[in-house]
């Protein structure tokens, strides 16, 4: 291990992360809560660096294949990310007037005070379980992919994945999403290449 504690991760390798809300609780049914995510994204992508290759937002997780700037372990974005993410979405709770406010708040509270933080409210649970994706096998990271976007249709929310608004799938049929997407593209038989989606 070098002497910043980063582990040496190949350039080409991107992480697969399902990042679940404190008990599976279904917060992302309002549209602006689901906005929040997607403009942290956004920000990720912009202040970090963060190469985004799919994205599926689910009513309490969000699926997401990603690269940080250095290739490095997401460990770093993922706690970035949760506190960004838990402040701007206890603000917007502040502001809808969502009728389960109380009960959702006294969930991330309890859930704090079983983890021994500082933090009053914890939203997402601690541990996501990246699964790492070498990036040179183009059959496994589209299978990923097609996985992140289907979710929407296994759930019965939409019939097309396209048409699941929070997701990357969109980008992937050459509209463009809510966030900036590097869309994988098969490229023959020999490999994929990727692209710029907007």
């Amino acid at each position: 291990m070098l002497s910043n504690d980063k582990p040496l991760i190949p350039l080409d390798s991107c992480y697969f992360l399902t990042l679940n809300t404190v008990d599976k609780i279904d917060v992302f049914t309002r549209p602006a809560y689901k906005q929040v995510i997607a403009d942290a994204l956004n920000h990720f992508v912009e202040s970090q660096g963060l190469a985004i290759y799919a994205w599926c937002l689910m009513p309490s997780h969000l699926h997401l294949i990603a690269r940080t700037k250095e290739a490095g372990a997401p460990a770093y974005f993922e706690r970035d990310f949760r506190k960004f993410t838990t402040r701007a979405i206890l603000k917007t709770i502040e502001v809808e007037m969502d009728f389960r406010r109380d009960w959702m708040l006294r969930h991330f509270e309890e859930y704090r005070k079983t983890l021994q933080r500082k933090e009053r409210f914890h939203i997402w649970q601690d541990c996501s379980s990246p699964l790492r994706i070498d990036c040179k096998q183009p059959g496994m990271l589209l299978d990923r992919i097609a996985h992140v976007h289907e979710n929407p249709v296994r759930e019965r929310i939409v019939e097309q994945a396209e048409a699941y608004l929070f997701s990357s799938a969109r980008d992937y049929t050459g509209r463009p999403g809510l966030v900036r997407t590097r869309v994988v593209q098969q490229q023959g038989l020999f490999g994929s290449k990727m692209l710029s989606a907007n």
